[in-house]
């Protein structure tokens, strides 16, 4: 049976950002250690940090400052880029000048799963912002993200526009929430063991391993 690896996160969030690179480096040892499994599928659920903002965001400098106050936007700045820099992260925050709400941005990962992009989607979404400070309020820009890992156009711009598809998506955002989920990201393994943080690959490992034990004899 295949493992499962459910992953409730934001693409706003530089923890999942560092935690995608993180549980990277988890698949491989467990598909080194087991070789005879097939590899882990791995799939991406939406949590809005900030579902509170408007579609067309607010400034980042605004954004900062009212989560961290007026200076301390930096400090966290510069510990989030020196663990990125760990897992082969270059933060760009300086790059950054819109913070986004995300639901958009969530319609288009849930799309990719469709076509079994899912992983480059949420991918293109993280580089794009956190490297390229690309702006996630404009539609175009998630067009072009999403056309860049293969997904059809026409399916995109309807994506973005179908109030059904993003009720879809935020209903699954208030299903997390309704289940504990606090914040992300937050691992699910084989549907019946939790983690939430952005775990060390070894750390991951083991709750892949657990996962895949038989339960014990009563």
């Amino acid at each position: 049976m295949t493992l499962s690896i459910d992953i409730i996160s934001d693409v706003v969030c530089p923890w999942c950002f560092i935690a995608k690179r993180r549980l990277e480096a988890a698949v491989a040892l467990y598909c080194e250690r087991f070789p005879e499994n097939p590899p882990p599928q791995v799939r991406w659920f939406p949590f809005q940090l900030n579902p509170e903002l408007p579609a067309e965001g607010i400034s980042r400098d605004e954004h900062m400052a009212r989560k961290f106050g007026p200076k301390k936007g930096g400090e966290v700045h510069a510990q989030v880029k020196s663990l990125g820099s760990s897992v082969g992260i270059a933060f760009a925050f300086d790059r950054i000048r819109r913070q986004p709400n995300t639901l958009a941005s969530h319609s288009l990962i849930a799309l990719a799963g469709e076509h079994g992009l899912q992983d480059e989607m949420v991918e293109a979404l993280f580089t794009g912002y956190f490297l390229h400070g690309a702006d996630l309020t404009q539609d175009e820009v998630l067009v072009r993200l999403a056309v860049q890992v293969g997904l059809p156009s026409e399916e995109v711009t309807d994506a973005l526009g179908d109030r059904d598809k993003l009720e879809q998506v935020s209903g699954l955002d208030e299903q997390a929430r309704g289940s504990g989920v606090e914040g992300v990201p937050f691992f699910i393994f084989n549907r019946k063991l939790a983690a939430s943080g952005a775990h060390e690959p070894q750390s991951l490992l083991e709750a892949m391993i657990k996962s895949e034990a038989p339960p014990a004899a009563a």
